[in-house]
């Protein structure tokens, strides 16, 4: 393999000298390369918020567990789409108002309980204004005037962790490549 690429190496240098060219200097990593992966969603609150509750997968489909996160913010604050999509479902529902939003990849983000400022169908931006934090989230362990957003994410049927969606330091790794001989 390594017999091969030199060869592809040195067969291209030697085109581009036929044709008048300089050839550049072949650049091959000789470690593995780390490349910061930008994120494609932000908090839903700013400034970052501290997390009252973390997520808590279930076990199985019907499992106990927190299916989400409880962000600590005050009444009245902006709730912001932590990612560009459509919304799915704005309003009143099991004694809450929520906003649900389907970005592109078919991931969902909710946010409860928050008074709508958006409407089913409408495509929002990272960072837009859907609402505002209404108090009463059961659980909330903040002390009022503060409230929890709980903010929960989900692929079909499987709920994720939606603290994983800000790509908070997370790297990626380049193949490696070996050097030519």
């Amino acid at each position: 393999m390594r017999l091969l690429i030199s060869a592809l190496l040195g067969g291209l240098a030697a085109a581009s000298t036929l044709l008048g060219a300089t050839a550049p200097a072949a650049v091959v990593p000789t470690t593995p390369a780390a490349v910061r992966v930008p994120p494609r969603f932000d908090w839903p609150m700013t400034p970052p918020p501290g997390v009252a509750r973390p997520f808590e997968a279930p076990e199985h489909t019907f499992g106990p567990g927190h299916r989400g996160v409880d962000l600590i913010g005050d009444v009245g604050q902006e709730v912001l789409a932590a990612g560009e999509g459509r919304v799915l479902y704005a309003g009143w529902l099991a004694e809450r108002n929520l906003v649900s939003i389907e970005h592109p990849g078919g991931l969902r983000t909710t946010y409860e309980p928050v008074t709508p400022l958006v409407t089913v169908g409408d495509q929002v931006a990272r960072g837009q204004v859907i609402g505002h934090l209404d108090p009463g989230h059961p659980g909330c362990s903040a002390p009022p005037p503060r409230a929890c957003l709980h903010w929960g994410a989900r692929r079909r049927a499987d709920y994720l962790d939606p603290l994983r969606l800000l790509g908070g330091g997370h790297v990626r790794l380049l193949p490696w490549t070996d050097p030519p001989d």
